[in-house]
């Protein structure tokens, strides 16, 4: 967990950031495919897919099940690592992501990357987001014992910054981001970008569904984001 200092109590818009602030998903898909296949389990792709957005731990009991043998998770989740590594050069945020990112600080949100990649994987993206100055905490799968969608690592998110829950906002793809975002108290945008449908983004309880960071960035007045909440004096 990184944070830039301590902060005064205002709100947080919590971001999620494969998927939702860059193009990773599929990539994603492909490097736990391969990683899977290496240690002797083929699963098809379309069942990964459904787990992006999980952290490893949860991962790997969605696409091989409770009883699987634990004791090789370890050398999956590095294999799985070490091929998605091999993009990092590649790796490009979508249209509007870091815009996005500066117009929701600009309205007065602290602003937070809570994802549940490690935390090599969120620094590399990071680097591509060109969005420091306005990132006031990171929080990566490292950070908790259980990911999303538990709500562990939204909580550790809020935590970084102060916030309290009814003074924050997630943004996510997954059905896992609206579940995690839920159980912690907070409402949900999704974005279309990770290959999720409206209809389970808003099935799971999105309060907002846009087809993309660019699209959200431009409607963002008339969404949760338009502005944190104000608690002065209250």
């Amino acid at each position: 967990m990184t944070t830039r200092g301590a902060q005064e109590s205002r709100g947080a818009a919590l971001f999620d950031v494969d998927g939702t602030l860059v193009d990773t998903n599929y990539l994603h898909t492909l490097a736990w495919w391969q990683a899977l296949r290496r240690h002797g389990h083929d699963v098809p792709m379309a069942r990964i897919h459904r787990a992006i957005g999980m952290g490893a731990d949860r991962l790997l009991d969605h696409v091989l099940g409770q009883n699987r043998r634990r004791e090789e998770d370890g050398s999956v989740a590095d294999t799985h690592g070490a091929l998605y590594a091999t993009w990092y050069e590649n790796l490009r945020p979508f249209e509007g992501a870091t815009e996005l990112l500066r117009a929701v600080a600009a309205r007065g949100w602290q602003v937070v990357l809570a994802s549940s990649a490690s935390e090599e994987e969120v620094n590399a993206i990071r680097g591509r987001l060109d969005a420091e100055e306005v990132i006031d905490a990171v929080t990566s799968g490292g950070d908790v014992d259980v990911t999303k969608p538990a709500p562990d690592l939204v909580e550790a998110a809020l935590r970084a910054v102060g916030a309290e829950p009814e003074d924050a906002v997630f943004i996510g793809d997954t059905v896992w981001d609206v579940e995690a975002a839920g159980r912690a108290g907070l409402p949900c945008i999704g974005l279309l970008t990770g290959g999720t449908s409206r209809a389970e983004l808003e099935d799971a309880g999105a309060v907002l569904v846009c087809e993309d960071a660019m699209t959200l960035l431009r409607r963002i007045d008339t969404s949760p984001l338009s502005r944190p909440p104000d608690r002065a004096g209250g």
